[in-house]
């Protein structure tokens, strides 16, 4: 073959290789003949090279064959290329393959192109781009894959090569090899289109089981090539990973690749930063123990910090600094003081409110998730303090200064005809509405005796509140609430009880009494009430100024305590009250009093800080809760294991009971059986034996003992039928009233053993009621079987045993002798009077009980059933017992040998904890409560 690399045809560049692919390597003979059939032109060179001396026919044969090939001639194009050799012998095998694959010999092509040896990377490209389409072709899948693979390898730039794997992976969902195909191409050229691809396949949800480390260099290579494309990459990879097993890898692996890529301050990575925002707050929700997430959450924090997004930068760095406060050390000390300096520069524009309640409410899912209680109280206060529209006033006082007269004057009426006996929240509201809140439910009283009534109650007074809601005028313009609590005594416990509401309230108001105004007792409050909420303004009524005798007195007394007061809280103030003033003036003065007093500056941020307290105070309680989780387990595992011993001894007592009932009343109904069947042993044969008086002179011998046998029979029937049924019938339903009487002594064992059992339990839940149905059972087959009874014929007389057959013989061969009559008539008496008839006797009494059989065999079986339910109770009782002190010993295995499960949760809250007072009480002045 000529050494031409390019050939010029029409005006087109071309290379060999291209004219060789095509199959119009014709086309270099054509030259200036475009206007000449091909043919003739190849026949007319063809004709010319035969005249030479050295004649060279190779080319011209492998064009004349591409001709053939063209006009769809594929024997005559084989015929032209199975000649040549030389350099163009390879490409004419491959024809010769492509003629076979066209003509639909594929097993011919198969062979052909695998039998094809060249070094030229082009040809191999395209005996392998033959081979694939011929496998897709005859359904080899598995090989189609391999060569396509083969190609991507060896020569990866080959012209639409890798679009062509893409479809073919894509179209047998061979994910697997697609995504490989996408990622290495991806970081092979650099390629963007390549990178969506990729992030098309993690989109469609195909890349999941791909180990997370394996997109890392692709990734990399991405940040640097279009950082846009890289975050979006890298987000679809994350939310992908999530709630997958190497979810966890995956951040390792991708907080470790943004540790070493250069990210700048100023650059915008909005979707990555809040992605890190959402598994930041879902790996610290409590789920997951914190040796799992200390090596996860520094590098999480310190990328999520450097990405820098503006309007998570408060958030980012509050996350920081609260993770290193309870974990030191865990993050660069360079990262803190970035997160303090960006902290403190930076304008917070997070919903702190909405942060904080849903950080409250995933604390008491976790907490009644894990049985630790429903918290429905603490829910209604933290509501109240969400109520921005309404002033919260808490009235406190010491028993007997005159604090419900007071709140009486203004509900504007006599609501409470007694001392306050429980916290008592007074609303103005349009309908007249009472609720108990408690930690459990919260219950209606539906009319105000039903709330004196509850009132009157004054123990576990602060295991609730009263939520009293009716249209008060007062509270309605003041637009307030009133916190009415149980007076004081003076004990530091009590006084607790009745402060655990000030997180609650605006404004205190102390109730004094004029008589012994601030006492020492009041003192020790107000430092109380200091050190518990230090920002709560706190007001004073100096109450029962009536009983002072003098007017100058009332003076001194109100300047006196007013001086006293302003000591120790010097923006205090103190209103003068008296139920015997005019009352109108009076609370005319009072609402201006109040008015003045309200507490209106900054409620929002200060609510805000009450609420982190309400978080901390439960994550504490939670904490010591867990000891009185474990104690109430361990209480529950011995309790149960009592009821267990019991019911077991119960379960025993039972079946001793069964027994020895079955035995009882079988063993009565077999005496009266017995009784029966020894009456039928002496009365019948007697009875057959008076039939001998019917053999007299006249009787015919010859057919006497068939009359005899009849005669026997009916006697037998009537007998049984009317004297020994009835008497039968009358001793069993005696039988089945004992046996009754012997149910009922069980039952009431029963229901005994039940009222000890329900006493333990503290409600009915041992219910062992027997089923009476038996006996109606009994009385129903009883009267059946003894309504009605007749006897096959028995055979007595007509048996052929030796003396029967004697007499009937005897009576056929001398009846009709007179002289021998006297002596069959002897013979006939002697043997009917002295016969024994045990045969006969049997006979009777089984087919006399026959129908019995049945009822006796069912006897044990029937007490059975009657028994069968408090069985079933008592076992499911036990059950039950069994059940309950597992799951209680599993648990306290898994808190003795894990603590961390509940320790860990409430110490993520804390850090969440931490974080919103970062952000909110620490960077707006307001005080932490603690």
């Amino acid at each position: 073959m000529n050494d031409i690399e390019v050939v010029v045809t029409g005006g087109t560049e071309m290379t060999l290789e291209y004219q060789l692919i095509q199959k119009e390597y014709y086309q270099i003979f054509i030259n200036e003949m475009e206007q000449v059939e091909p043919i003739r032109v190849l026949g007319d060179a063809y004709q010319e090279e035969l005249q030479k001396d050295m004649a060279d026919l190779t080319a011209i044969r492998f064009a004349q064959g591409e001709l053939y090939f063209h006009y769809k001639d594929y024997e005559a194009a084989i015929f032209k290329w199975e000649t040549i050799t030389g350099e163009l012998g390879p490409w004419a095998k491959k024809n010769i393959a492509d003629a076979y694959f066209e003509t639909g010999l594929l097993s011919n092509a198969e062979d052909l192109y695998l039998a094809i040896e060249t070094n030229n990377p082009t040809l191999n490209t395209e005996i392998a781009l033959e081979l694939f389409e011929l496998y897709i072709e005859r359904g080899k899948i598995d090989s189609a894959i391999q060569i396509i693979k083969k190609i991507i390898n060896l020569n990866p730039d080959y012209t639409n090569v890798t679009q062509m794997a893409r479809e073919f992976f894509e179209t047998q969902l061979d994910w697997k090899n697609a995504v490989e195909l996408a990622n290495n191409e991806a970081k092979r050229t650099g390629s963007l289109d390549w990178f969506e691809t990729v992030n098309l396949y993690v989109e469609k949800g195909v890349t999941k089981n791909f180990a997370p480390n394996y997109f890392l260099q692709a990734l990399f290579d991405l940040f640097v090539i279009d950082q846009k494309r890289f975050e979006q990459l890298t987000v679809s990879l994350w939310v992908s990973y999530k709630n997958e097993e190497n979810y966890f890898t995956w951040l390792k692996e991708v907080n470790h690749l943004l540790l070493n890529l250069d990210i700048k301050q100023n650059e915008d990575f909005q979707y990555l930063s809040k992605i890190h925002k959402e598994t930041y707050f879902s790996l610290i929700s409590g789920n997951y123990s914190i040796k799992k997430l200390e090596e996860l959450i520094p590098d999480l924090l310190t990328n999520w910090l450097r990405l820098g997004y503006p309007a998570e930068t408060v958030l980012a760095s509050a996350a920081v600094l609260s993770w290193n406060e309870l974990f030191p050390a865990s993050i660069s000390m360079e990262i803190v003081s970035e997160a303090e300096r960006l902290l403190l520069m930076t304008e917070n524009n997070m919903d702190e409110l909405e942060e904080c309640l849903s950080l409250f409410e995933s604390i008491l899912d976790w907490a009644k998730a894990h049985d630790m209680g429903e918290n429905n109280r603490l829910k209604w206060m933290v509501e109240q303090l969400i109520d921005f529209d309404t002033q919260h006033m808490l009235v406190i006082g010491f028993s007997g200064c005159g604090k419900s007269t007071f709140v009486n004057a203004i509900l504007g009426e006599e609501v409470q005809d007694s001392p306050t006996s429980t916290a008592v929240l007074f609303r103005d509201s349009e309908e007249l509405c009472i609720s108990e809140i408690t930690d459990f439910e919260t219950s209606q009283l539906s009319d105000l005796s039903k709330f004196q009534e509850r009132m009157d109650r004054r123990r576990n007074a602060f295991e609730s509140i009263i939520e009293f809601k009716q249209p008060i005028p007062f509270l309605q313009e003041q637009r307030l609430t009133l916190l009415d609590t149980p007076g004081m005594k003076g004990t530091p416990q009590d006084r607790s009880e009745v402060l655990e509401y000030l997180h609650v309230a605006d404004t205190v108001l102390f109730v004094l009494d004029a008589n012994t105004p601030f006492t020492d007792k009041e003192r020790a409050t107000l430092a109380q009430i200091h050190d518990l909420a230090p920002n709560t303004p706190v007001h004073f009524i100096l109450n029962k100024m009536d009983t002072i005798p003098t007017e100058q007195d009332a003076y001194r007394i109100f300047d006196e305590t007013k001086v006293a007061i302003h000591s120790f809280l010097p923006d205090a103030r103190l209103f003068a009250f008296s139920s015997q003033y005019e009352s109108r003036q009076q609370l005319a003065e009072l609402r201006e009093f109040i008015q003045s007093n309200k507490n209106i500056r900054n409620i929002a941020d200060k609510r805000l800080a009450m609420l982190l307290f309400f978080i901390r105070s439960t994550i504490t309680s939670l904490l010591e809760k867990r000891i009185d989780v474990e104690n109430q387990l361990i209480d529950s595992v011995r309790w149960n294991e009592e009821v267990l011993m019991k019911l077991n001894g119960a379960v025993n007592q039972l079946k001793d009971a069964e027994s020895q009932k079955a035995t009882t009343i079988t063993r009565s109904y077999k005496a009266i059986k017995e009784s029966i069947q020894n009456e039928i042993a002496e009365v019948v044969p007697k009875m057959l034996q008076d039939c001998a008086e019917l053999i007299t002179d006249d009787s015919s011998f010859i057919n006497i003992h068939v009359e005899l046998n009849n005669e026997m029979n009916n006697r037998i029937q009537d007998y049984l039928e009317q004297v020994l049924m009835p008497k039968y019938y009358t001793a069993l339903q005696g039988w089945i009233t004992s046996a009754e009487e012997e149910f009922e002594e069980s039952q009431a064992f029963l229901e005994e053993m039940s009222e000890g059992f329900n006493a333990l339990y503290g409600e009915d839940r041992i219910n062992p009621a027997c089923d009476f149905r038996v006996l109606d059972d009994w009385h129903r087959d009883t009267d059946r079987m003894t309504s009605h009874f007749k006897l096959d014929k028995v055979n007595i007389l007509l048996r052929n045993t030796p003396s029967q057959l004697l007499l009937k013989s005897a009576g056929k061969l001398f009846g009709a002798i007179t002289q021998n009559k006297a002596m069959l008539n002897n013979r006939y008496k002697s043997f009917v009077k002295n016969e024994q008839y045990s045969e006969t006797v049997t006979t009777v009494i089984d087919r006399f009980f026959q129908q019995f059989e049945l009822f006796e065999k069912s006897l044990e079986r029937d007490i059975t059933m009657f028994f069968r339910s408090p069985h079933n109770v008592l076992n499911q009782a036990v059950e039950e017992a069994r059940s309950e002190i597992a799951a209680n010993q599993d648990i306290l295995k898994k808190m003795n040998t894990n603590p961390e499960m509940f320790r860990d949760p409430l110490t993520l809250f804390e850090v969440r904890l931490r974080q919103f007072e970062w952000m909110t009480v620490a960077g707006k002045g307001v005080q932490t409560i603690y």
